[in-house]
């Protein structure tokens, strides 16, 4: 009998049957299938919700509690400067100047302030002069000390100053200070903030945009009021210079060997698991070895942005080699096949095409490593530059290299732990300023992988 798709024995026994399976109703097994995707698109959408609220959490409890450190409390007032009590030679000789402390600034601050209630005719309670000035910060002297001595022709006049106000009283402005907690503190009471509002309503007292947050330097745990971030971020800078100019030739260099000229024999074998197993050590491991090798056995300056850097570096390169061999080793081969077919030579196909074509990946990869080095903190423990208060910035760049310094992460964790929570608060603004620049970082990343892309 013939084979042909239309002999009766093609076709089937049971002609009823075809509509038994229609492709247009869903069987029992194709549901339980759609349902169980539909459950796993449900997973994933609800991990991403989950992930976005931690995140919008996270971020506005920064932006909340670390906002109010950009602003700081200021009280103006008038202050007489005495020729007799701050250059009785009367000669304007700097030198002869200086030997005014504080201490010899403070009786005429304290003065002023009880003067300028009187003017405003605020009631005060206190009998001395001293427990009012409680009102201001206790770098209020030394403020009014360095405008005088950057501009001796001032004395013998009455100028106004803001002065800093105390932490506590800034602290009470800000929602973080109430009467019920005075209460307990030995250093202000409630009539201070009786009078402190009184100096509001008189226009004496006023909260404003803290610049020198942002440019100042660190101060004592007794003036949190003045502490400010600035020279820390310099010292970050410094470090990052030096994370940079030995971190990417190196880094790049050794990559550029490993993946286009090394042979594969078990030494390249036990260099990458070693670079691997170097990317995932504790960061404080490589603290422990710049402690022991720059500076008790190198003896560099300990707590300098040297060496800083140099723990640093270490730490980065893994990152950076990895990152690099994987964009080298993305390049396709048979760009490198056609160079060597026209004749170019082995190190004229890697640097004249392969590294061109990598090099969004690897300055991608470069980015991410400084940002991450960036936020480090453990290894700048060990070296000392936590505990060094910097009070000015440096005097050149040798200075910004070799002087004792802080990072920026290490300064966060400083005010973190003191007790004042002035310096809490401050350290919530430290972060939103580390997070600006990790992000400035970051888009940076972004931006020079799209504008070194090339395609083939």
């Amino acid at each position: 009998m013939s084979d042909h798709p239309t002999s009766p024995s093609s076709f089937p026994s049971n002609p009823s049957g075809a509509a038994k399976n229609s492709l247009l109703k869903l069987d029992a097994r194709t549901k339980k299938r759609n349902a169980s995707e539909a459950r796993f698109k449900a997973y994933g959408v609800g991990a991403i919700a989950l992930g976005l609220f931690f995140l919008v959490a996270l971020l506005t409890s920064i932006i909340g509690n670390g906002t109010p450190a950009f602003k700081q409390t200021f009280i103006t007032i008038p202050i007489e400067l005495t020729e007799s009590k701050l250059d009785k030679s009367g000669v304007r000789d700097i030198d002869v100047m200086k030997k005014v402390t504080t201490f010899g600034y403070k009786p005429l601050v304290q003065s002023a302030l009880v003067a300028s209630l009187q003017e405003h005719g605020i009631e005060n309670p206190f009998k001395k002069a001293a427990d009012l000035g409680k009102l201001l910060s206790s770098s209020a002297p030394a403020q009014v000390r360095d405008v005088v001595l950057a501009n001796p022709e001032l004395i013998g006049q009455t100028i106004e100053f803001r002065l800093l106000a105390g932490s506590r009283v800034d602290g009470y402005f800000k929602g973080r200070v109430d009467r019920d907690a005075l209460a307990r503190d030995k250093n202000l009471d409630a009539e201070h903030l009786d009078i402190a509002d009184a100096m509001v309503t008189a226009g004496l007292i006023d909260t404003k945009f803290n610049a020198d947050f942002i440019f100042g330097a660190d101060a004592s745990e007794s003036r949190p009021e003045q502490a400010g971030i600035g020279v820390s971020m310099v010292g970050s800078l410094f470090m990052m210079i030096v994370v940079l100019c030995l971190a990417l030739p190196i880094g790049v260099a050794a990559s550029i060997y490993l993946e286009e000229f090394a042979p594969q024999n078990k030494w390249t074998d036990l260099i990458e698991v070693n670079i691997s197993n170097l990317a995932a050590v504790p960061s404080i491991v490589f603290g422990i070895l710049g402690l022991a090798v720059f500076i008790q056995f190198a003896h560099l300056p300990q707590s300098a942005p040297l060496v800083g850097g140099l723990v640093l570096t270490l730490m980065t390169l893994p990152t950076i080699i990895i990152s690099t061999r994987a964009s080298l080793k993305a390049v396709p081969p048979s760009i490198r096949d056609a160079a060597l077919g026209i004749g170019a030579s082995k190190m004229q196909s890697v640097f004249h095409h392969v590294l061109p074509l990598a090099m969004p990946g690897i300055l991608t990869g470069t980015i991410i490593g400084l940002a991450q080095a960036l936020g480090e903190t453990a290894p700048l423990l060990l070296i000392g530059m936590v505990g060094f208060i910097a009070s000015n910035m440096p005097d050149g760049i040798a200075s910004g290299f070799l002087d004792p310094n802080s990072a920026m992460p290490a300064q966060i964790y400083e005010w973190a732990k003191r007790a004042d929570p002035a310096y809490y608060e401050r350290a919530w603004g430290g972060i939103i300023i580390l997070l600006g620049f990790l992000m400035t970082m970051n888009i940076i990343a972004v931006i020079l992988r799209r504008r070194f892309e090339r395609r083939w």
